[in-house]
């Protein structure tokens, strides 16, 4: 499930990002999303999603920071028997993404025009038919907002975002982690895993 704002994202320095760890049952998201309206916290967006452990869920919620101190959020979230784990990612060395699909107008004199602009924001075009192209694009809210400028002139006649999920640079994460199983844990010792010709760390910014 993601929500977000009909026109965007506030700038980074007015939002939290914050990630729950959480139960995988029925009702948790509708508790999470209660207790926010209930306290009158805004929901820029959210994303619910798999971990990579069986039962357990990742959301990922972008928060007004006007509309509540990210502590209270944390504390407000602790309160709920499904959740494990809190973690505020805002003042993180992060990496944040969203994912948008925007169907565009397009006619045979400006399909060209259309292609370019998606080749710029390096998009994809995922589907074109006689009177619209479908472009798919990763990115930052920035980016993609960008994008969404450049292509409203030539008519936007549908647009859907999943709205943010983040990972902390490096080797920390916001997960709950049992100790590394013996068999992966010799292999690192005895070989370790490295990229050929690459320096590390290594940033895709």
């Amino acid at each position: 499930m993601t929500t977000s704002t009909e026109n965007g994202y506030r700038p980074h320095h007015l939002s939290h990002t914050v990630v729950a760890i959480v139960e995988d049952k029925p009702g948790v998201l509708m508790r999470v999303s209660s207790l926010f309206r209930r306290r009158g916290f805004n929901i820029e967006s959210l994303t619910v999603g798999p971990t990579e452990e069986k039962g357990l869920s990742r959301i990922t919620i972008v928060v007004d920071g006007e509309s509540a101190p990210v502590e209270q959020v944390e504390k407000q979230l602790y309160k709920l028997i499904d959740v494990i784990k809190v973690s505020d990612l805002s003042s993180e060395d992060m990496v944040a993404r969203e994912l948008a699909l925007i169907k565009v107008r397009a006619n045979n004199l400006n399909r060209h025009e259309i292609l370019e602009i998606a080749s710029v924001f390096r998009a994809d075009i995922v589907d074109m038919a006689t009177g619209s192209v479908i472009i798919q694009v990763v990115g930052d809210e920035a980016k993609i907002d960008g994008l969404v400028k450049m292509l409203e002139p030539y008519g936007i006649r549908e647009l859907s975002r999943t709205g943010r999920v983040a990972m902390v640079r490096g080797t920390k994460t916001t997960t709950v982690h049992e100790r590394e199983p013996e068999q992966i844990a010799r292999v690192h010792a005895s070989q370790g895993r490295r990229v050929d010709d690459m320096e590390l760390p290594f940033s895709s910014d």
